[in-house]
């Protein structure tokens, strides 16, 4: 009994392999189905419309012919005040007492003629008149005065330029009457 037993197990046991390979075999091939039906639906659908490419124009070639132009990102040619022979303040002076004033806080109030020299007579923001000849220094800017005539004093200013060097620039104080 103990056979006719072990037989039937076994018989059971091929009976539910065999059950289960069928189910993993349709399963799978159910998959497959679906995925065929998809493709056979989008293969129905009408096809859309693919734009064309883009037209491609040549490479034009471009010649550089600025090579021999000065680089923008280097100070400027000597001469203008940039180089080691431009105008620079000369640090070694000593200072003149209006040269601690900015030039628009002066003020020309006259003349002086004292043994056929001219002076010119500036006042200070606190009121003081000082006396001054062709030559002297007036000014932050390092301003030397080059001409006084009845009417104004002419200065020349030594300003820095935006290249990292210095430039001279004219400035005058006029008489206001």
């Amino acid at each position: 009994m103990q056979k006719h037993t072990t037989r039937t197990s076994l018989r059971t046991l091929g009976l539910v392999l065999v059950c289960s390979a069928y189910a993993v075999i349709t399963a799978c091939s159910s998959a497959d189905d679906e995925l065929q039906r998809f493709v056979d639906d989008t293969r129905k659908e009408p096809g859309g419309r693919v734009e064309p490419l883009p037209e491609i124009k040549p490479y034009e070639t471009f010649v550089y012919t600025a090579a021999d132009l000065r680089s923008p990102f280097l100070p400027s040619s000597p001469g203008s005040g940039a180089g080691i022979n431009g105008v620079r303040p000369d640090s070694r002076r000593n200072r003149e007492f209006l040269e601690q004033y900015s030039l628009d806080t002066l003020k020309m109030v006259g003349t002086l003629r004292l043994g056929g020299s001219m002076f010119g007579l500036v006042q200070t923001k606190d009121g003081l008149v000082h006396r001054v000849t062709t030559g002297n220094y007036i000014g932050t800017a390092e301003g030397k005065i080059t001409e006084i005539s009845p009417s104004k004093i002419s200065v020349l200013e030594i300003v820095p330029d935006s290249l990292g060097g210095y430039m001279e620039r004219p400035a005058a104080l006029a008489l206001n009457e």
